[in-house]
C-alpha cells in the first residue's frame, strides 16, 4: 500500500466506500422491497377476502332467477347457500374455501389441505403457516345473518406470490448498481487524477530545481483558489525569497572574500619585501605599521561577519533585557566625543529614563556605528548632533554636516559591502550601515535616511515605545 500512488489509494478508499454503500443499497432495496410486495399480498389476500363475504347468501329454496347467471348452491341446513360465481376464482393466487365452525370444508380449494385444518379461526386477523416448504398467509371472516350464523370464509395465498416482481427488481439491480459502482470508480480515478495533477506539477518543479539547482523555476498553476492553488503560490512565494537569500549569500561571499582579498594582498606582499633582503628599522616599522592596519581591518570585517551570521542563524546568542537607552546613548556620545576626529564637535540632546526592551551589546555597536559614519564622512571642524526622545515611539537621530549622499545611493548603503565613490579608499568595512538596519529590525525598528550632496545626513531611527 505504501508503494502505491496517492490517486490509486484515493480511488482504492474510494471504491472500498462505493462497494459499501452499493451492498447497503441492495440490501436495503431487497428488504424494502420484500416488505411492501409481502404487504401488498396481504391487503390483496384480505380485500378478496372481505369483497366474498357479500357473495355468500342463505335461502329456503333454490333461487331459480339467479342460477341462470351460473351461481353455485350448497344444501345446508334446511335450505341452500348460494355462492356467487366469481367466488370460484381464484385471484392473484389467492383461494377462497367456505368452512363449517367445526372445521368442515364446505367450498373452495384450499393448496394445504392438512396444515389448513391444524390453524384455528381467527377472525379479522392475517396467520402465516408453512406447508410442504413453503409459507402462506390466511385470513378469515366469520360471517353472520339469516342461515349464515357460524361459518367461516377463510382466504389463503402463498407468501412467494411476489416473487416474479421481487425477482425483476433484484435482477435490475445487480445490473444497475454494479454498472454504477463501475462508472463511479472510473469517475474517482478521473477526478483524483484531475485533483492530484497540480500536486505532479509541484512535484516536477521541485524536482528540476533540485536537479538543476535553479531558482528562477517556478510553479505557475494559474488561477484558482484551491488548498493546491494556495500551496503553490506560497512554494513559487517561498523559492522566491530562497532566491533572493542565496543571491545575498552569494554576493555577501564573493564581496567578503574580495573584502579579504585586499589586505591579506597587502600583508603578503609587506611580508615579502621586508624578507627579500636585509631592511632598515625604520622600514622595518613601517612595514609592520601596515601589517598591523591591515590586520585590525581584517579583525573588525571578520566580527563584524561573524555578528551578521549570528543576528541571523542563532538570534539567541544575543538576548533581550531591559536596557535604559537614555544612559546608553549618553556613554557612548561621552566617550566618542573624545575623538575629535577632524576636529569635529559631537553635541547630544537626549531624554532621561528612557528604557527598550533588546541586546545592550547590539544596541551600543548600531549607535557606535552610526556616530563612526559621521565622523568618518564629516567635514573638517564639522559637528555631529545625537537627538534621542520618545513621542509615541522611541526616536534616535544622529546627524552631520558631512559629504552628503547622492539620492541614487541612498537606497543601496544599507547593503552588505557597499561603499559609495566617496568612501571607496576609507577603512570602514561597507558593512557599518547594513548592521545598523539589521540591529533595528532584530529590536522591531526601522532606520531611515535624509540627505542632501554637500550639506550632510540624517538617520533616524524609530523602535516601538
Amino acid at each position: 500500500m505504501k508503494n502505491l500512488s496517492i490517486r490509486v489509494k484515493i480511488t482504492a478508499w474510494f471504491s472500498g466506500i462505493m462497494a459499501f454503500i452499493v451492498a447497503v443499497t441492495f440490501a436495503v432495496i431487497f428488504w424494502v422491497s420484500n416488505s411492501v410486495t409481502q404487504k401488498n399480498i396481504q391487503d390483496s389476500l384480505i380485500e378478496i377476502v372481505e369483497s366474498n363475504v357479500d357473495e355468500i347468501e342463505f335461502y329456503e329454496e333454490k333461487n331459480y332467477q339467479t342460477e341462470l347467471h351460473g351461481d353455485q348452491y350448497i344444501e345446508y341446513l334446511d335450505g341452500y347457500l348460494e355462492i356467487d360465481d366469481d367466488f370460484l376464482d381464484q385471484v392473484n393466487g389467492i383461494y377462497s374455501s367456505l368452512y363449517q365452525e367445526t372445521g368442515k370444508l364446505l367450498y373452495g380449494e384450499n393448496p394445504s389441505v392438512r396444515a389448513d385444518l391444524e390453524l384455528p379461526f381467527s377472525d379479522g386477523r392475517v396467520q402465516k403457516i408453512r406447508w410442504d416448504r413453503d409459507a402462506y398467509y390466511v385470513y378469515d371472516r366469520l360471517l353472520s345473518g339469516y342461515g349464515v350464523d357460524g361459518l367461516w370464509l377463510r382466504g389463503m395465498v402463498s407468501q412467494v406470490q411476489g416473487t416474479q416482481q421481487l425477482q425483476w427488481l433484484v435482477r435490475l439491480s445487480l445490473i444497475a448498481l454494479p454498472s454504477l459502482f463501475v462508472l463511479a470508480v472510473i469517475g474517482g480515478y478521473w477526478i483524483a487524477g484531475r485533483a492530484l495533477n497540480p500536486v505532479y506539477k509541484i512535484t516536477q518543479a521541485a524536482a528540476q530545481i533540485g536537479q538543476g539547482q535553479d531558482l528562477n523555476k517556478r510553479i505557475h498553476l494559474g488561477s484558482g483558489t484551491d488548498e493546491l492553488h494556495q500551496l503553490a503560490d506560497v512554494l513559487d512565494s517561498m523559492i522566491s525569497r530562497l532566491d533572493k537569500a542565496f543571491k545575498a549569500e552569494r554576493q555577501f561571499t564573493s564581496d567578503a572574500s574580495h573584502e579579504l582579498r585586499t589586505p591579506m594582498s597587502v600583508i603578503m606582499a609587506q611580508c615579502e619585501y621586508i624578507l627579500e633582503d636585509r631592511r632598515t628599522p625604520k622600514e622595518y616599522e613601517e612595514a609592520l605599521e601596515v601589517i598591523q592596519r591591515q590586520g585590525r581591518k581584517m579583525s573588525k570585517l571578520i566580527e563584524d561577519m561573524l555578528c551578521f551570521a549570528r543576528l541571523e542563524q542563532n538570534q539567541e546568542s544575543y538576548p533581550k533585557e531591559t536596557v535604559d537607552f537614555s544612559a546608553l546613548v549618553q556613554d557612548i556620545c561621552e566617550d566618542m566625543a573624545l575623538l575629535r576626529d577632524k576636529n569635529i564637535e559631537l553635541d547630544r540632546e537626549i531624554e532621561p529614563d528612557i528604557f527598550l526592551p533588546g541586546n545592550a551589546m547590539l544596541l551600543t555597536r548600531m549607535v557606535t556605528n552610526l556616530i563612526s559614519n559621521g565622523y568618518r564622512y564629516g567635514k573638517q571642524d564639522g559637528r555631529i548632533s545625537v537627538r534621542l526622545k520618545c513621542e509615541g515611539s522611541i526616536l534616535l537621530s544622529v546627524e552631520d554636516n558631512g559629504t552628503g549622499i547622492p539620492d541614487e545611493q541612498q537606497e543601496k548603503i544599507f547593503g552588505r559591502f557597499y561603499r559609495g565613490d566617496s568612501a571607496r579608499f576609507s577603512e570602514g568595512t561597507g558593512l557599518g550601515l547594513a548592521m545598523v538596519k539589521d540591529i533595528a529590525k532584530y529590536h522591531g525598528g526601522t532606520v531611515k535616511v535624509a540627505s542632501a550632496v554637500g550639506e550632510g545626513s540624517r538617520f533616524t531611527v524609530k523602535f516601538p515605545a
